[in-house]
């Protein structure tokens, strides 16, 4: 466990404080906090220079996936990657089956050096968020590209069956064939990496049949659903997920 920091300021404010540790969190560490709070479901790479790195549970998540070094760093967990191999750890990490977000600094050490702001923390932004159908856009495509052990050609023609699935329910179905459990649905799919979108309303019963077909036939990387989903369906859903 954490040992109190003994050189914690009077009058630190709680926000800036580890209430379990009673040390004081450093700002790089409040800046992640903050994006941590915004993004809870994602593993966030955060650039620090020529590295990015891990805090807390992403720290371990990393290391355990990624197979790299993690060790206690003030109030966090850290691990670290080269720059220039981010996003062959995001493809890694997104295989797994994790979110992944990218955060970047958004100035330059030269230009801060020159600013008025040069004794301040680099601002820092979320600029991506990778999913198993997300994994798409020019920095990826180029990392495939100089990575010697992928042939050019097969990146070219590699290009999976990611599709986004969105489902939808439309209320009862009409009247004169209205049936306990009968639902009008729709369905979106898009394939981000070519622009494929496919789109569906159709009429279904209490089996769900019609929607169970259409979802097998897409076996979407990742489904969408509204808050509300019928009982039927979420049975349908939560059986083909667990698969």
């Amino acid at each position: 466990s954490l040992k109190p920091c003994e050189n914690t300021a009077a009058g630190a404010s709680d926000t800036n404080l580890n209430k379990r540790t009673k040390s004081i969190y450093t700002p790089l560490e409040l800046q992640f906090l903050e994006m941590k709070n915004r993004f809870k479901d994602a593993v966030l790479c955060v650039e620090c220079g020529y590295k990015y790195r891990f805090f807390g549970e992403d720290a371990e998540i990393a290391a355990k996936e990624l197979n790299i070094y993690c060790h206690l760093d003030h109030n966090f967990m850290t691990a670290s990657i080269p720059s220039h191999r981010l996003f062959v750890h995001v493809r890694r990490l997104v295989a797994k089956g994790h979110k992944v977000g990218v955060i970047k600094q958004m100035e330059t050490a030269a230009l801060k050096a020159a600013g008025e702001n040069k004794s301040t923390l680099f601002s820092r932004k979320l600029t991506a968020l990778y999913t198993k159908s997300t994994l798409i856009g020019e920095d990826i495509l180029l990392e495939q590209m100089l990575d010697e052990s992928v042939d050019v050609e097969e990146v070219a023609a590699d290009v999976p069956d990611n599709y986004l699935l969105c489902v939808c329910e439309g209320g009862d179905s009409p009247r004169d064939n209205r049936r306990r459990g009968d639902v009008v649905m729709g369905i979106m799919a898009i394939q981000p990496t070519t622009g494929e979108v496919i789109f569906d309303s159709f009429q279904d019963s209490a089996a769900r049949s019609e929607l169970e077909s259409r979802v097998l036939r897409l076996q979407p990387v990742e489904i969408i659903l509204p808050s509300r989903l019928s009982d039927p369906s979420e049975r349908l859903i939560s059986s083909i997920t667990s698969i």
